[in-house]
């Protein structure tokens, strides 16, 4: 256990030094590595510790190949037979590498995550091509902001033939039944219209320049506009002369449609209603909020054959997000979000997203797409009896002394951090904890758990966030994760943390236990 020594500058008149120790193996592993290793034996051998990850971190796929690489990776080839020391299996518990607490490998991509200048629409759909399935294979949908004339619709259409082609997928007929699998779509791009109009009216901007700038690349290219909109005017909201456009669109533009967007009439029981053809119905929050709270069963029995939508309201000018969870648990399939900033919301959704491998597609809960013998659907705001129990117990954190600079959190000592872990889901299921403060130690020490009952864990997020405490102003940040539920590994956990724009920080992690009962 290294020691490691710190000087503040005291008021400017002082310096102080603070002394801490890395911490070493929590008493609980301490324990687990006496109960796997052999009778009187100093290290745990490849079988030893083969039992332990099939016994204690509950991986029943795990095989005598698996230990031996573990033990590679941390000994060197030519040391396996000598098993591993105590200190050799807490840094294989520390490693997230080795011992990550999801399920799911991660296949993490980069997003577009401020306001970009315009760009051709012909150079946009050439870049999808070139980058639509480098992470997954899962197909991708388009959607276009149409308010474009049918000549420019035709010019449209030959163009995302042309870029497309083969990738591209429509079906033969102009409205389906039900729409195909993600499975059976892979390697494929849609394109849905109409969508929202969601873009916001800043009375900043100066409108005229930016209609010069508009005509001056109307005159090089077509283009989709930005239409200033109200908080919850939707381009399904369309009046006559917008439907009567829309019948006159160019027939290959038309063809190539494959999720239909339906148009919103301003009744919730009308909009709701499950017809024979499919269809994609956009809400935007507010919307959906109100809809939820007379309407859930409709909403989630909707979702069961049709593809709704929800996006942030137009009065978010700062490009801040809503709680996704109301749209996911009524059955919501597209979700979006203001990709500019970052919080909560954002940390949500790249920890929902983290299931499934990262492929950028969750399957539903069952209970979600069934209908019991009476037809009666899932209703997030019924109380359910508690379907598990899930048990966090926080051991330790390490990592901000390489990755953060000494006054980075306080000028005049060490820092002092504690955890936050909340769970996100139905309503009965949110709870938040905390930890105590752990004062002046850049290797804060917890050894807390919280036990979290949870009625629909399929639908559960756990949120985990480790922040700084300042007296004297905000609490600063120090690091964040959220994880599914459904994709935790049960046992000890490496948990590396993340930043707020959801970069992984290179050193920064939490050792965990995660157990169920």
């Amino acid at each position: 256990m290294a020691t490691h020594t710190y000087t503040y500058k005291q008021f400017s008149c002082f310096n102080k030094t603070f002394t801490n120790t890395e911490p070493g193996p929590p008493s609980d592993v301490l324990h687990a590595f006496h109960s796997f290793s052999s009778a009187g034996a100093t290290s745990m051998s490849a079988d030893n510790l083969l039992a332990f990850l099939t016994d204690h971190q509950r991986e029943p796929q795990c095989t005598s190949d698996d230990s031996l690489r573990i033990i590679q990776s941390l000994k060197g080839d030519h040391k396996t037979d000598d098993g591993l020391t105590l200190d050799d299996f807490f840094h294989f518990l520390l490693r997230d590498d080795l011992n990550a607490p999801f399920k799911s490998e991660m296949l993490w991509y980069e997003v577009c995550e401020t306001l970009t200048t315009p760009v051709s629409l012909r150079q946009c759909l050439w870049s999808i091509r070139e980058h639509a399935f480098v992470t997954s294979k899962y197909p991708v949908i388009i959607t276009f902001e149409d308010h474009l004339t049918p000549d420019l619709q035709a010019v449209v259409a030959e163009m995302v033939t042309e870029i497309f082609g083969e990738l591209l997928y429509y079906p033969e007929t102009d409205l389906l039944s039900e729409f195909p699998s993600p499975e059976s779509l892979k390697g494929r791009i849609l394109i849905s219209t109409k969508p929202p109009i969601e873009y916001l009216d800043s009375k900043s901007c100066d409108d005229e320049d930016k209609k010069t700038k508009s005509a001056d690349k109307g005159s090089q290219s077509p283009d989709v506009t930005n239409k200033v909109e109200s908080d919850d005017k939707d381009v399904e909201d369309l009046n006559e002369s917008d439907e009567k456009s829309y019948k006159e669109s160019a027939p290959k533009y038309k063809r190539l449609i494959t999720i239909h967007a339906g148009k919103s009439k301003g009744d919730f029981q009308e909009d709701l209603k499950v017809a024979g053809k499919v269809k994609r119905l956009s809400l935007s929050e507010s919307k959906l909020e109100k809809a939820s709270e007379s309407f859930a069963p409709d909403i989630v029995r909707f979702t069961q054959k049709n593809i709704l939508r929800v996006y942030p309201k137009g009065t978010r000018i700062t490009s801040s997000n809503y709680k996704p969870h109301i749209a996911w648990t009524h059955g919501a399939q597209m979700v979006a979000f203001n990709m500019q900033g970052h919080g909560k919301s954002l940390w949500f959704m790249q920890g929902m997203f983290k299931a499934n491998g990262g492929c950028g597609y969750v399957k539903k809960p069952d209970f979600l797409v069934e209908k019991g013998p009476n037809n009666e659907v899932f209703d997030p705001k019924r109380t359910l009896p508690v379907n598990k129990t899930l048990k966090v117990k926080v051991y330790l954190g390490t990592g901000w002394s390489s990755d953060f600079s000494l006054t980075d959190f306080d000028s005049h000592s060490p820092p002092d951090f504690y955890v936050k872990i909340d769970i996100a889901g139905v309503p009965a299921d949110r709870a938040k904890k905390k930890t105590k403060t752990i004062k002046n130690n850049w290797f804060p020490v917890w050894e807390e758990e919280f036990e979290f009952p949870l009625s629909v864990p399929d639908l559960a997020l756990l949120r985990i966030q480790v922040k700084e405490e300042n007296r004297t102003e905000k609490d600063d940040f120090a690091g964040q994760t959220c994880l599914p539920v459904t994709e935790l590994k049960s046992g000890f956990r490496s948990v590396p943390l993340y930043d707020e724009k959801g970069e992984k920080y290179k050193s920064v992690k939490l050792l965990m236990r995660f157990q169920f009962k």
